[in-house]
């Protein structure tokens, strides 16, 4: 099983953010076809493309309108099919977000489906009558009070929304509906576009009737996680191999599943070949680390544990071994910069521990995803007000905590390293006003080091993390045992060394990493030539089988005796 997005690597665009071609501040198309040429020097396969669809933008570009037509801040679909032919001539493909657990409320479906209780699309969405007493509780992500359900006074109902009052829940159990999703990805695909990354699409498949579930059951079968009760609804599976048997089977594409409340050992249910699902997914579990269970995305001031991240993405790993195939990312639009969460962006370690992170991501078995911005190193930004932000996330969870009475300056504090703001800062072009983003006003402030932290600074640089991004690229593209080779963990217990050996026929790497600041005596597990493959730092200290690490050091080396 070699496919093409096996070896791909990806790169995540946020196009709000990433550059704007008109002075309005805000990312758009012609902006992100103005940069194709830097694209294709990073050595990247595909793009994915965050929602531009047409929206009301109440979580920006997740709360769809129009499935088949572009956000007017965003361009056109002229823009978009330039895009696409311009990625494709250079050798890239292009991802989009298919968003189809909910739609947006001002979406015709949703219009015509409160219109009326007998309108041929109420039951497009998930209807509570009023008469009926109150809903069965369901938790809302977005919503101020966590409310999954909003009362609609024309038709005397609730509807259900699982994220803000704007995004009602698709009801996936009406044949009609699903016909109408398939019918849009086709147009898409006919389009030329090369797959979807399919926006929590655990969650689309509920139970019929919708039926109360105790705080009892919801803590004793699902964990307490509402995420894993979404997860877990009826018939998911029989939607996703129906979706396989309708679209995706009569295209070259690939999917792409973000799926919350999954478990390690269910992965394989969506992404076995022989089940006929999808190709690939990306979990969560990972992104838990280091956060407190009380308390949302609440930092643990003692940051996370190397064994456990180690003990993650290892069990991770062993899931795809022998079927199916993985992804693997450390930031992304919903969480904050990469090396902010695992690195360490102070000055003295900032560099290092980036290209550190880099070497973790392109040396692990399973496909790359980079957001934006992680070639260059960008940083959190760490707003001080709530006003500084954004992102309905932040701004729910602010006012849900302000109700209850609730310590909002912690919240304020703890989101300077968690809030998905984070994320979102306009790329870094260069050290020109609003960092060469726009000539207007950006829609979410540029991070204040874009001065030290950009673009141009870092080609002129021969040492810079995007040289380096480009040059491990390169070696990954070059030796298959970086895609494809066995994964071997050595030493899981020690708390500041990950390394692991990488194995495909004859040929064998060792990576080691320190994923620390102190300078660090390692003893290698394996002999390894004297001359490593990649070093992310100018010297190497290595007295036979002794490894002096540096802070942030990562190093690959061809293991004695083996090809490379």
């Amino acid at each position: 099983m070699n496919n093409w997005w096996q070896q791909a690597v990806i790169y995540q665009i946020y196009p709000r953010s990433f550059k704007d071609s008109n002075g309005d501040g805000i990312g758009d198309l012609p902006g992100i076809i103005q940069q194709l040429d830097y694209l294709a020097s990073l050595g990247v396969d595909l793009i994915w493309l965050n929602p531009v669809y047409s929206s009301p933008n109440d979580d920006n570009g997740y709360d769809i309108s129009n499935y088949e037509d572009i956000m007017l801040e965003f361009g056109t679909m002229t823009d978009f099919d330039l895009l696409l032919a311009g990625l494709h001539q250079r050798g890239m493909k292009l991802i989009m977000d298919l968003v189809v657990n909910h739609t947006s409320d001002e979406h015709p479906w949703f219009i015509a489906s409160r219109a009326s209780r007998d309108n041929p699309y109420r039951d497009f969405y998930h209807w509570w009558p009023a008469e009926n007493g109150t809903p069965p509780h369901r938790f809302s992500f977005f919503d101020p009070d966590a409310n999954a359900w909003a009362y609609d006074e024309a038709t005397n109902a609730y509807y259900l929304h699982y994220f803000s009052r704007k995004q009602p829940d698709l009801n996936w159990e009406n044949p009609a509906v699903r016909q109408a999703v398939y019918d849009m990805m086709r147009f898409w695909f006919r389009k030329g576009v090369d797959g979807f990354r399919m926006d929590v699409i655990s969650f689309i498949a509920k139970e019929q009737p919708l039926m109360p579930i105790s705080p009892q059951e919801l803590a004793d079968k699902y964990y307490g996680d509402w995420s894993y009760y979404y997860a877990h609804g009826p018939h998911l599976h029989d939607y996703l191999q129906e979706m396989h048997a309708r679209v995706l089977k009569d295209f070259d594409v690939v999917t792409m599943a973000e799926a919350p409340g999954i478990r390690a050992e269910e992965a394989l249910l969506f992404v076995q070949q022989s089940r006929k699902e999808l190709n690939m997914l990306y979990h969560f579990e990972g992104m838990s680390l280091g956060y407190m269970p009380n308390g949302f995305k609440r930092p643990d001031p003692k940051g996370y544990t190397l064994e456990a991240f180690k003990r993650v993405y290892s069990k991770w790993d062993s899931i795809f071994a022998k079927d199916g195939w993985g992804t693997i990312y450390l930031g992304n639009h919903d969480q904050p910069r990469m090396v902010s969460r695992w690195g360490n962006d102070a000055p003295a370690f900032h560099v290092a521990s980036c290209k550190m992170l880099i070497t973790f991501l392109l040396s692990m078995r399973a496909t790359p995803i980079f957001y934006a911005g992680d070639e260059l190193g960008m940083t959190n930004i760490r707003f001080e007000k709530i006003e500084d932000y954004r992102d309905i996330e932040t701004h729910m969870m602010y006012t849900y905590l302000q109700g209850r009475n609730e310590d909002v300056a912690a919240f304020l504090e703890d989101m300077k390293l968690s809030a998905r703001d984070n994320g979102r800062t306009p790329f870094q072009w260069d050290n020109s006003l609003h960092a060469g983003f726009t000539t207007g006003t950006p829609w979410l402030r540029v991070n204040g080091n874009y001065h030290w932290i950009n673009r141009a600074a870092q080609e002129k640089d021969p040492q810079s993390v995007l040289n380096y991004f480009r040059k491990l690229i390169q070696l990954r593209k070059a030796h298959p045992v970086l895609v494809y080779g066995d994964y071997t963990l050595h030493d899981p217990a020690h708390p500041q060394v990950y390394a692991y050996t990488r194995r495909l026929d004859k040929t064998a790497i060792l990576v080691v990493m320190n994923f620390s600041k102190d300078t660090v005596p390692y003893a290698l597990p394996e002999p390894v030539e004297a001359t490593p493959v990649l070093n992310n730092l100018p010297d190497l200290l290595l007295e036979n089988i002794q490894l002096t690490l540096q802070p942030y050091q990562a190093v690959i080396f061809p293991v004695v005796g083996e090809k490379y």
